[in-house]
Parts: C-alpha cells; structure tokens; sequence
C-alpha cells in the first residue's frame, strides 16, 4: 500500500465500544479514518463484560421475580445450559463479523494488529506506518489486574473474562473482592448451581456508593445462598496440576474451590501502545483535559477516552467521551471554536459530576451522582434524604414483601438533587430520571410537576421530594 494511502485525518487505537463511537464521530463528519484493533472488533464489553454478564444475570433475576409471586409457576431450578447457550448469542460466539461489517457500513476502515505509537502523529501497525493529519485517540480501554499473592498466577485464577466465557458452572466457586464483577458473578453463578463464596477483605461491599446499598446487596446475596465473608484475606493460593485450588486465609482456616475468580481491580492497556515515544510512561492511565485530549503530549493531537484516562470506568462513560472527543476533533480540525466549559459541548462534565451505574445482582443497585459523604467532602451543603421503597404502591405490586431503600442528596443552597442511589428489585429502570435530574441541575420546585403514573416504583420520587422541600 502506498504511504499516501496510509495517511488518515484520525487514527483510533481500540475497536471497543469507545474507539468505535469516537470512529464513528469522526467518519460521519467526513473526516478519514482507521481503526486499529488486536482482538475483536466490539472489545470487551461485547465479549467478556457488559453483554455476556447481564445475559448470565438476566435468567436468574427474571425466576426470583416470578417467584416473590403467589399464582406464578417457577419451580425447580435454571437450565445453566439454555442460559450459557444464550450468552454465547449475545456475544456473537465470539465472532466479530458483525461488528466489521458495521464499521464498513459507516466508512470506517479497519486494520487489523497491535497498534503503537511511533513518535507525533504516527502508529505502526507490524510494517505498516498510519500517519494523522488531526488526531490520534487510544482508546485501548482496561484489564483486569491480579494482586501479588503468593501462588495465585500458578493457580489460575480467572478473571473477568473467565468468569464470563466459562463453558459451565463449576461446582465451587471462590470470588475475591467486593466491588461490581465480583458481586454480579458471585450472583450468576450461584443462579447456575455453583456453590460460592465471595470473600472481601474489606467490611463492605460496593463502597463506592452509599453504604446502605453494599448491605443490602449482601444480604440478598445470602438469602441466594452465597457465603459472604467480610474482612477476609487471602494470604496464598495453592492448586496442583487440574485439581482443585486451596485458599489460605490470612487470619487462619482455607477453602477449597474448583475454581477461584479475582475481581480485585484494573489497569490501562498502555503498556504496549508506544507511549515512551510521545515522552510518557508505558503502562499508566492517561491524564486528559475536559475533551479528552492527552494534557501530557504537546500540540494537542493525542487524545484518550475510555478506561485508559480512569475517568469513570463504564461502558457507557466511555462512549459519551467518545462522542464528546470525537466532536472536539471535528471541530478543531475544522478550525471551528470549541466549547469545554462545564456542560459545554465538547466537555465532559458527567465523569467528575457523578456517572450513572447499575449494580446487576438482586437486589438490584443504582446510583448516579454524589453520595452524602463525597457531596460533604466538596463542601455542599447537603442533607439525606432517605425512604424505604417497600412502602411505595408499585414496589409491593411488583413483589411480595418488597424491600429496598431510596436516597437523594439534596443541595440546600441551589435545591437541586446532586446525587440518588435506589437499591431493590428491579430499580435499575429508575435511575435515568434521577440522571436527568442531577445533570439537568433541575430545580425542586420544578421536578415538582414531573408527576409519576401511579402505580410505579417512581412514585418514591414524591416521598423523596417532600424530604427536600425548603418549606418542611
């Protein structure tokens, strides 16, 4: 190919979610660009997170919901079969055909290989050579990272992926760690049959969001059968050849497993993208302004969005940088004004404002915004405001002896919603209204006359408001 052919206005290093949208941002503004990938093209939300955990989760919440019903037949136990069959759906078995055809279809070009960095404005790709007229962007994304304890890489552990992609339910399952991948896989695969236990070295679970949310989920993950263990420590693993992996305890006892899973954090994918050529460091998250352009790199070519700049660590975060970078490109290369003060089109003022997340398990978690004590922390004068959604109509027509709890941080200074966390059945449809509320800084006199249909769970929105009324 000749070198002329090899000049691009964008180049996007990763083809998962957030390299795809930013490509797409970019292509549909007629600017020419590639996309490098060295694995599949859709990345690890398609095949090893997003996709195939909640289609592993789903089967399991959908039988408890009958189940808290009288009349609703739903006896006897998951079909791990039907369910794995299933997931594999959903992740295409692990073909990305469909994900390359897409990105033709949108006049984005792929090559296919591990993409580094080669100095300004340049990616080698093998022997090929991409130069970027505008812009590079990593978007590389993150990996699961295993703690140093001893005999543990010997013992292979599985990680996010294997917890995803497993070809059957082992009959004892270990989980370590307490944030998302370890309480939704400890929740899948105790649907499937497996005896598990969740261990957590620290006293809670989930403890980015409020902490009535974490017990809760723990104490739905008990009532499922799940043996949660807080302040448990693991100070070695031990597995002989095929056998079954042996956990030593840090304060005395083991536990035998088939199979042990580690969600106990994540690193960048920048140890191999040619970072020490633009002068950074190999390896380490990437710092970028509001539009995600790398502050680091001068010249302002380099961009990254996604996991690798550890601005929010969602899917979804991920593909709103990537449309709020991808449009920044456009109009720098366009040579048009950009707007990044805060809410400004080309910021992404939602990843320091608070992202929204579902929590998978059952209960159901849901948060988006601060939480009382991080409002604190910044200085808000803020107050809780706390109901129990047992007590909301829709809340026990969707189940038999309901139980959950809602809370909103309320700003007395402005009386706007700065932070809602819904933690019971099937509250994860709640939270965009609570999204909408926080981002819009919508005032409480105004959210007043969003009226909820009766009768829904988004009645508790009434109970929450008159807790934030300036005239209580």
């Amino acid at each position: 190919m000749s070198e002329q052919a090899d000049e691009y206005d964008v180049v996007v290093l990763g083809g998962g979610p957030t390299g795809e949208n930013l490509a797409d941002r970019t292509a549909a503004a007629g600017l020419r660009t590639v996309l490098v990938e060295s694995e599949l093209v859709g990345g690890e939300c398609s095949y090893w997170a997003c996709m195939p955990s909640k289609a592993l989760l789903r089967p399991g919440a959908a039988l408890a919901a009958a189940r808290a019903l009288p009349g609703v037949p739903a006896e006897g136990p998951l079909d791990p079969a039907a369910v794995l069959a299933r997931r594999d759906s959903f992740t295409s078995h692990w073909k990305d055909d469909g994900q390359v055809a897409w990105l033709r279809g949108a006049g984005i070009e792929l090559v296919r290989g591990q993409g580094r960095l080669a100095g300004e404005r340049t990616v080698r790709v093998g022997d090929r050579v991409l130069t970027a007229r505008h812009a590079v962007a990593v978007c590389t994304g993150s990996r699961a990272v295993l703690p140093d304890v001893p005999g543990l890489a010997a013992a292979r552990p599985w990680t996010s992926r294997e917890a995803t992609s497993a070809e059957h339910a082992p009959g004892r399952l270990a989980v370590v760690g307490g944030g998302v991948v370890a309480v939704e896989m400890a929740t899948a695969w105790r649907s499937l049959g497996s005896e598990v236990v969740l261990l957590v070295r620290g006293g809670t679970l989930l403890d980015r969001m409020e902490p009535f949310a974490g017990s809760l989920v723990a104490d739905g993950l008990r009532a499922a059968g799940v043996d949660v263990r807080l302040n448990t420590e693991v100070a070695e693993v031990r597995r002989d050849g095929e056998g079954p992996v042996e956990l030593l305890l840090a304060g005395g006892g083991s536990i035998t497993a088939d199979e042990v899973l580690y969600a106990t954090g994540r690193a960048p994918r920048t140890e191999d993208v040619g970072l020490e050529t633009v002068g950074l460091e190999p390896g380490g998250w990437l710092a970028v302004d509001e539009s995600c352009r790398v502050t680091d790199v001068p010249g302002g070519w380099l961009y990254a969005a996604g996991d690798v700049n550890h601005r929010a660590l969602l899917t979804h975060q991920g593909k709103y940088q990537a449309r709020i970078s991808g449009n920044a490109i456009v109009a720098r290369a366009r040579g048009e004004r950009t707007d990044t003060g805060r809410w400004g089109a080309h910021a992404a003022t939602a990843d320091p404002a608070g992202p929204p997340q579902v929590v998978f398990t059952e209960p159901e978690a849901a948060s988006v915004g601060l939480t009382i004590a991080e409002a604190r922390q910044r200085g808000l004068n803020v107050r809780a405001v706390d109901h129990d959604l047992g007590q909301v109509a829709g809340a026990s027509l969707y189940a038999d002896g309901y139980t959950g709890r809602a809370r909103v941080v309320f700003d007395q200074d402005r009386s706007v919603v700065v932070g809602a966390t819904f933690v019971g059945p099937g509250v994860a449809e709640l939270l965009h209204s609570a999204t909408v509320a926080v981002v819009g800084e919508v005032p409480i006199g105004r959210l007043w006359h969003a009226v909820p249909s009766y009768p829904t769970i988004s009645e508790v929105w009434l109970r929450l408001l008159e807790g934030c009324r300036d005239d209580r």
